[in-house]
């Protein structure tokens, strides 16, 4: 639980492996708990770092965004996995060059092939990059 709650709120480098790790929060192995362990070392490494926003006069929204089409990293995921043929998303929207809003889940949508993917990624970072623009624009 700490650890998503961290994924989420203030360390958006470890999103990606935490939640690839709580997926198998119902059946875990012995390699699931050595890439937890793995994850907190790299945080007791890096306790020193976080984000910073600098203000400025003009305020800048970046965002960027990647698909993975039907990508399974994991090697040891089962044949009738039904997740293995869904593609991820990810997507960081910067304020001045630090992290806003960011996410990395997959898609509910089964892509047929890798642009569309990347439409659907894209369609989905715009869905919070518009209401964010609107807010800082005003």
């Amino acid at each position: 639980g700490f650890l998503v709650y961290l994924a989420n709120n203030t360390r958006p480098d470890i999103q990606f492996a935490v939640h690839l790790c709580a997926r198998y929060t119902h059946r875990p192995k012995e390699l699931h708990s050595k890439a937890v362990k793995r994850i907190v070392r790299y945080l007791v490494g890096t306790a020193d770092k976080g984000l910073v926003l600098q203000p400025s006069k003009d305020i800048s929204i970046d965002m960027y965004v990647d698909a993975d089409f039907a990508g399974m990293w994991n090697a040891v995921a089962e044949e009738q996995d039904p997740v293995r043929v869904k593609s991820r998303t990810g997507y960081v929207i910067l304020l001045d060059n630090c992290p806003l809003v960011w996410a990395s889940k997959l898609q509910m949508e089964i892509a047929t092939s890798t642009l569309e993917a990347e439409f659907i990624a894209l369609s989905t970072g715009m869905r919070e990059l518009i209401p964010a623009r609107t807010i800082f624009q005003a």
